[in-house]
C-alpha cells in the first residue's frame, strides 16, 4: 500500500490524513461535514489535497452514519415479524426509566405496532421444534408489510438463538419473493439468548442498513468516478475494520466507529511514550467520547443503549458519549438556568462565529471571547474560514449576558465552566464510578476541542500528567489509518461447567478460528500477523450477568476454564485479603455456568507511530512565538505567549499560561501547568498543584 487515507466523518468536520506507507510523509485536512450528502465532504476534501490524493490505495472510513440514524429518526422503514404473541418485545423491554425519579419522559420503537407482524412457529430453549414454521403465513406477513413500503423486514424468532432454522426458512422466503427488501434474521446478527436485546439489535441493523449501505455504495462509486482505484473499508464500534460490504449488511457493527477509532489513536500514541492506562476523552464540535484503557488496552463493552429504550447487544469499545463539543449551543432554560448543549449547531450553520447563519452561543464562541482560540488563525488550515469574533460577542451578549445581567466576558466565562463541569461528571463516570482513581491514569486530550479543557480536567480529577498528541483534532482518522482488521464470532452454549464437552469446545474454537481465517483471507491486506482471543461469558448460578473471562490457547478443559474464571471474578468483586474473607468459601458450593464461547480475530497490520512521520522541526523556541494575546485567567485577561506548534523544537518544555495554535485544534494550557514536547512531537503536560483545587469550571 502506497498511499493510505484514514477518514472520520463528524457532526461539524470531517477529518482526512492521508500517509505515505513507504516513507515519513503525511498530510492532514479539516474540512465542513456537508450533513446533506457526508460523502461529498469526504470526496471534496480528498481532492483539495491536489496531486497527493494521486495513489490513495486504501480508504479506511468511520462515520457516524448509522448512529445518527437512530438518533434523528431518519433510519429506514422497517417491519418486523415475530413468534406469535412476541410482537410486543419491543415495547415491554425491561423496567428501565427514562429518568430515574418521577414518571416521565417517552419512549418510541423503530418498528411501530402496526408494522409488527406475528407467525406461528415455535422452538424450544433447546432447540427443539414444537410448533412447524407457516410459511404462508411468512409471506402473508411480507405482503402486508411491503404494501406498507417497508425498506427492510425483521424476523426475530423465539429461541432462534438455539435453532435459527425458521428465521432462515423465512429471510430465504421472503428475499426470494421481495430481493429489493433488506431481511435481516435476528439470529445472523446476535445469536444470544435475551429476547429483547437480541431484537433490538436486528431491528436497529436493519433500521440503518438501508442507509449504511446506500451511504457505503455511493461513496464508492464517488471514488471511482473520481478516478481513485481504491480499497474501502470500514471502521466498527469494535476497534477493528472490515470490508464495506460486509458493513452495509451488519450495519450496527458500524455505530460509534468513529469514536472507537479515537482510542486506536490514543491507545497507540500513549504506546509510543510507554504510557498504559488512559482516560481518554475526544471532544469534536458536537459531541464528547471518554473511553478508558488499562494495561495497554481499550476496555470493552458487550453493548450499548444508543437512545433509551434501544439496546445495541455487540462487542465494542466502551464509549461513554455526551453532548458537549465545541458547537454546543448555550441558552437560558425556562427556570432561568445556563444551560450548555446537548443541542449543537452542527457544521451548518455552527457557530455564530463561524459568519455561515448561526445566531446562537456556543462553546467555540464562548471560547472566542475570552481569548483562548486565534480568531484569525484558519479552521483546518484553509485560508478564509476563520472566525467571526464580533458576531460570537453579539451572540453571547444577546442570549446569555442579556438575559442573566453579565457582561460578554463573564457570560463566556459561565458558559465554559458550565461545559467542563459537565465533561467532568462524565470522566468520573467511566472512571471514579468503577472503583478507578483517576491518579492512577494519564490524561488522553484529543479532539478539535479537547486540548481546550485539559489543565481544567486534570486539576478537576487530581489526574497528575496528560499527553496531548502532536494532531488532536484528527486522531480518529490517525486512529482509522492505523487500525486492524478484525472480526468478532460468538456462541451460545449455556451449560454447566461440569456438563461441558472438551471436544465441542474445540470444536466451536476450530470452526471460528476458519471462519476468522477466510474473512482476512477476503479482506486481502498485507499483516504482520494474525492474533487470535478466545474468551467465555462466565456466571455462577442464577447471577444474571456474566463476566467476560479470557481463556488458554491450548487448554479447554472445564477445570482450567473454571480457575480462569474464579480468578476474574476475584478481580472483579474482591478476594480473601480485601475484606472479602469468607467469599471463596462460600462460592466453592456454587455450580458454574458458561453462557457463550467468543472468538476474535485480529489481522496485525505493520504499525507505523505517528511520530515516525513527522521531521522535527529546525527551529527555535524564539521561531516559534508569535507574540502575546489578552487571554482571560481566573476572573482577568492576562497578556499570554503564543506558540505555532509545528515550530515549537523537540524536548522543548513550556509553562502556562500559554497557547499553542496549530490547523486542527488549539492547546490552553493553564497557569498551573508545564509542557514537555517528547520526541514525536506529543505533549506531556503536568500539573505543578499537588492537590486538585475547588476552582470554577474555567
Amino acid at each position: 500500500m502506497s498511499r493510505i487515507a484514514g477518514v472520520d466523518i463528524g457532526g461539524t468536520f470531517t477529518d482526512i490524513l492521508i500517509l505515505d506507507d513507504s516513507g515519513p510523509h503525511l498530510i492532514v485536512r479539516k474540512v465542513p461535514t456537508t450533513p446533506d450528502d457526508p460523502s461529498r465532504g469526504l470526496i471534496e476534501g480528498i481532492g483539495a489535497i491536489g496531486q497527493a490524493d494521486r495513489g490513495i490505495e486504501l480508504v479506511i472510513h468511520g462515520t457516524t452514519v448509522a448512529t445518527n440514524a437512530v438518533l434523528e429518526r431518519k433510519g429506514g422503514r422497517c417491519g418486523l415479524i415475530a413468534t406469535r404473541g412476541f410482537r410486543d418485545i419491543l415495547e415491554l423491554r425491561r423496567r428501565d426509566r427514562p429518568h430515574l425519579y418521577g414518571l416521565t419522559g417517552t419512549y418510541e420503537p423503530l418498528v411501530p405496532r402496526d408494522r409488527r407482524l406475528e407467525v406461528a412457529e415455535r422452538i424450544s430453549a433447546e432447540g427443539e421444534v414444537l410448533v412447524p414454521l407457516d410459511e404462508d403465513e411468512v409471506l402473508s406477513c411480507a405482503e402486508k408489510l411491503t404494501a406498507e413500503r417497508v425498506d427492510a423486514i425483521v424476523i426475530s424468532f423465539m429461541n432462534a438463538y438455539a435453532n435459527p432454522i425458521h428465521e432462515r426458512r423465512a429471510k430465504s422466503l421472503i428475499e426470494n419473493r421481495y430481493p429489493e427488501i433488506y431481511v435481516v434474521a435476528s439470529a445472523e446478527v446476535l445469536p444470544l439468548i435475551r429476547e429483547f436485546e437480541r431484537t433490538s439489535t436486528a431491528v436497529v441493523n436493519a433500521y440503518v442498513q438501508p442507509v449504511v449501505s446506500r451511504y457505503l455504495a455511493n461513496l464508492e462509486h464517488s471514488l471511482e468516478r473520481r478516478g481513485y482505484s481504491t480499497h474501502l473499508l470500514v471502521m466498527q464500534s469494535n476497534g477493528g475494520m472490515i470490508p464495506a460490504g460486509e458493513a452495509g449488511r451488519y450495519a450496527v457493527q458500524t455505530v460509534l466507529s468513529g469514536p472507537a477509532a479515537g482510542v486506536i489513536a490514543a491507545t497507540a500514541t500513549a504506546a509510543e511514550n510507554e504510557v498504559r492506562n488512559l482516560i481518554a476523552y475526544d471532544m469534536g464540535g458536537t459531541s464528547l467520547d471518554v473511553s478508558l484503557v488499562t494495561d495497554g488496552v481499550p476496555v470493552q463493552a458487550d453493548g450499548t443503549e444508543l437512545d433509551f429504550g434501544i439496546p445495541i447487544l455487540l462487542s465494542m469499545v466502551d464509549i461513554q458519549t455526551v453532548g458537549a463539543g465545541g458547537g454546543s449551543i448555550a441558552r437560558i432554560d425556562d427556570g432561568g438556568i445556563l444551560q450548555v448543549g446537548p443541542e449543537s449547531a452542527g457544521a451548518d450553520p455552527g457557530p455564530a462565529s463561524y459568519g455561515r447563519g448561526g445566531r446562537l452561543p456556543t462553546l467555540t464562541d464562548a471560547n472566542l471571547v475570552l481569548g483562548r482560540i486565534n480568531p484569525e488563525y484558519p479552521i483546518g488550515g484553509r485560508e478564509g474560514f476563520s472566525f467571526d469574533l464580533p458576531k460570537a460577542r453579539v451572540a453571547l451578549e444577546e442570549h446569555v449576558a442579556g438575559p442573566l445581567g453579565l457582561s460578554a466576558e463573564e457570560a463566556a466565562r459561565a458558559v465554559v465552566a458550565v461545559s467542563n463541569n459537565r465533561i467532568a461528571g462524565s470522566l468520573r463516570r467511566i472512571s471514579i464510578d468503577r472503583g478507578r482513581d483517576p491518579g492512577d491514569f494519564t490524561l488522553f486530550a484529543f479532539g478539535g476541542s479537547g486540548p481546550l479543557l485539559a489543565g481544567f480536567l486534570m486539576d478537576e480529577l487530581g489526574i497528575p500528567r496528560g499527553l496531548v498528541p502532536y494532531h488532536p483534532g484528527i486522531a480518529s482518522a490517525w486512529g482509522c489509518a492505523i487500525a486492524d482488521v478484525k472480526r468478532d464470532y460468538v456462541t451460545m452454549v449455556n451449560r454447566r461447567l461440569d456438563d461441558l464437552d472438551e471436544t465441542e469446545v474445540r470444536r466451536i474454537f476450530d470452526d471460528d478460528q476458519s471462519r476468522g481465517n477466510a474473512f482476512l483471507k477476503q479482506v486481502a491486506l498485507p499483516l504482520s500477523h494474525i492474533h487470535l482471543l478466545r474468551e467465555a461469558d462466565i456466571a455462577y448460578e442464577g447471577q444474571t450477568h456474566v463476566i467476560r473471562t479470557p481463556l488458554p490457547d491450548n487448554d479447554s478443559s472445564p477445570e482450567r476454564i473454571a480457575t480462569r474464571f474464579r480468578a476474574s471474578y476475584l478481580r472483579r468483586y474482591g478476594s480473601a485479603h480485601s475484606g472479602f474473607g469468607r467469599l471463596e468459601a462460600l462460592l466453592d458450593g456454587i455450580p458454574v455456568r458458561l453462557l457463550n464461547l467468543r472468538t476474535t480475530i485480529i489481522g496485525v497490520r505493520k504499525h507505523r507511530s505517528l511520530g515516525s512521520m513527522l521531521t522535527p522541526p529546525a527551529t527555535t523556541l524564539d521561531q516559534a512565538y508569535k507574540g502575546s494575546r489578552d487571554v482571560w485567567v481566573e476572573d482577568a485577561f492576562v497578556a499570554c505567549p503564543t506558540y505555532e506548534r509545528s515550530r515549537i523544537p523537540w524536548g522543548t518544555e513550556l509553562s502556562g499560561p500559554a497557547v499553542i495554535e496549530q490547523s486542527d485544534t488549539t492547546v490552553w494550557l493553564d497557569p498551573f501547568l508545564r509542557a514537555s514536547v517528547l520526541d514525536g512531537g506529543t505533549f506531556l503536560v503536568e500539573s505543578t498543584l499537588r492537590a486538585p483545587r475547588n476552582r470554577p469550571g474555567v
